[in-house]
């Protein structure tokens, strides 16, 4: 198997007295999605902010597209941020911009830095995308006449605005109503399959990753309790996982019993 797109490699991270993240290992392949599940606080944001180089780890090891991230100056980690972007939780898109020229952002950024794009392709590339995530007709809105889900779906657009190699998705279900948290997944899932981009998604809801994931990285207390395939999570004999998945099933069993 080729070298993974992510790897981290017994990986600690404390803030002051309270350990976040305790030896945690494991790796990404290109072109796999892998969620990074378990309750609020068990250290998956931090995850993320390791792999973008935001945080570095007290111990360990963290390589990301061949660059091993946890020893780069904050310098020399602008190369591996062009390869790998994040859609945060609060979409974290410019309220002074449009939502065309929100997405349009990381393009003009591309023709700034030298790369042949006109401003016509930038164009047809802000209107291409914007179909992909099924908001066509947005293109000419601020951000603040979008919905919660909306704007997760323009973070999207704007993220694949980068060409990046690689995507990190921030609890993208959180704060949106159960119908939208649908659609947001079907369209993270639209993209996997169109794309194959690599993709490291973190998250709360079981049922998001049941649908999303190759692999899952389950997370208990900052440490990885369980990694392997969705299939595998349910005979896990770790008990936090158990009943993890019995209150995600929980409404559905009390349904079949009324």
């Amino acid at each position: 198997m080729a070298d993974p797109y992510i790897r981290f490699s017994h990986v600690f991270k404390s803030f002051g007295d309270q350990p976040v993240l305790t030896d945690v290992s494991f790796e990404v392949q290109r072109g796999e999605m892998v969620v990074v599940l378990g309750r609020s606080g068990v250290g998956k944001s931090v995850t993320l902010k390791h792999i973008m180089g935001f945080l570095k780890p007290d111990a360990g090891q963290v390589f990301v597209a061949g660059y091993e991230v946890s020893r780069m100056p904050e310098e020399e980690l602008f190369e591996v941020r062009r390869k790998v972007t994040m859609v945060f939780q609060s979409g974290a898109l410019f309220d002074s911009l449009t939502v065309g020229e929100n997405v349009a952002y990381p393009l003009r950024e591309r023709a700034a830095r030298g790369e042949p794009i006109s401003e016509e392709q930038i164009e047809a590339r802000v209107e291409e995308l914007l179909g992909l995530v099924e908001l066509e007709g947005v293109r000419d809105l601020a951000p603040s006449d979008l919905s919660t889900g909306m704007k997760r779906a323009v973070a999207i657009a704007r993220a694949l605005a980068a060409d990046p190699e690689c995507i990190l998705y921030d609890e993208p279900t959180t704060m949106v109503d159960p119908l939208m948290a649908v659609t947001v997944g079907d369209l993270i899932l639209k993209l996997k399959r169109r794309s194959q981009i690599t993709s490291v998604v973190v998250t709360h809801d079981m049922k998001l990753a049941r649908k999303l994931a190759d692999r899952i990285v389950f997370l208990v207390e900052g440490r990885v309790a369980f990694f392997g395939s969705a299939a595998d999570l349910d005979s896990s004999e770790e008990p936090l996982i158990q009943g993890f998945i019995y209150l995600d099933e929980a409404p559905f069993l009390r349904e079949g019993a009324a």
